[in-house]
């Protein structure tokens, strides 16, 4: 049976590793974000993405993001791949796969995947769909 998680999160470093910028516009940036949650996860994170913006606008980003605390109360780590973006009438994707073989101590075998939003005021809520053993 799935369970739903819901909270926020702070976005609390941003450090561009390289950028590359192409001779049509293009800028592929590789960033190192750090996050702390707030809500049913509580705890810390470490996400390295790679993003590119276009010269017309349209942006996206891949990344795998590294957890740690509790979720619902429960101890532990996991892994979660991010695929993100927009398209060019500014309708946003921002999604999450938790990597199924990645969760530790009490949060082992867990596995789903959810949504990030980002409200006018720039706050970060997350919802994820997840199970566990």
């Amino acid at each position: 049976m799935s369970v739903k998680a819901s909270g926020t999160f702070d976005v609390t470093g941003w450090d561009e590793q390289a950028k590359d910028t192409r001779p049509d516009g293009t800028v592929v940036t590789r960033v190192r974000v750090t996050k702390t949650f707030h809500g049913d996860l509580a705890g810390t994170s470490v996400t390295e993405i790679q993003t590119v913006t276009t010269a017309a606008g349209p942006t996206a980003y891949v990344g795998v993001e590294c957890f740690e605390g509790t979720l619902h109360g429960r101890k532990g780590t996991f892994v979660l791949q991010h695929s993100a973006g927009n398209d060019a009438a500014g309708e946003e994707w921002l999604r999450w796969q938790i990597v199924s073989t990645s969760g530790t101590g009490a949060l082992a075998g867990l596995h789903g995947e959810g949504q990030i939003t980002v409200d006018g005021d720039g706050r970060h809520f997350y919802a994820l769909d997840y199970e566990l053993p």
